[in-house]
């Protein structure tokens, strides 16, 4: 089964997230519980589900890097989630927190073009961060 352009571009930002957050040794913090690993071991986490929301689940600022274990059982069982809010509003503030929190059952439509030009732009950024950690 060949793999859609959303999924694609989901892979891409959630590369993008961890890369970005990286330091110049390639390593990133969760920004749930705070384990440091190199970026390649953590998950690009999202705030609001990826299914939950059309309108965040493919935006930079709903993607952060997550440790395994906070990204998968902790997000659904633990403390995670409510580590991930803090996290936010210290990283974004309050006010787009909310924003974020009030427009997540907006629907957006996204088109196979949009996808591409999403796919792109993280390939460029991830490439940037390739070199500066290399």
């Amino acid at each position: 089964m060949s793999e859609t352009l959303r999924s694609k571009a989901m892979k891409k930002l959630q590369l993008l997230a961890r890369i970005s957050a990286a330091d110049d040794h390639g390593y990133a913090d969760c920004v749930t519980c705070g384990i440091t690993k190199h970026y390649k071991e953590m998950d690009g986490g999202h705030f609001i589900p990826k299914g939950r929301s059309s309108y965040w689940a493919l935006e930079v600022e709903n993607v952060h890097p997550q440790c395994k274990a906070c990204n998968n059982w902790g997000m659904k069982h633990g403390s995670a989630a409510q580590a991930y809010t803090i996290w936010m509003i210290d990283y974004y503030g309050q006010d787009f927190v909310e924003h974020m929190l009030e427009v997540q059952r907006k629907v957006r439509k996204l088109y196979a073009a949009d996808y591409r030009d999403m796919i792109k732009r993280f390939s460029q950024d991830i490439k940037y961060h390739e070199a500066r950690i290399s």
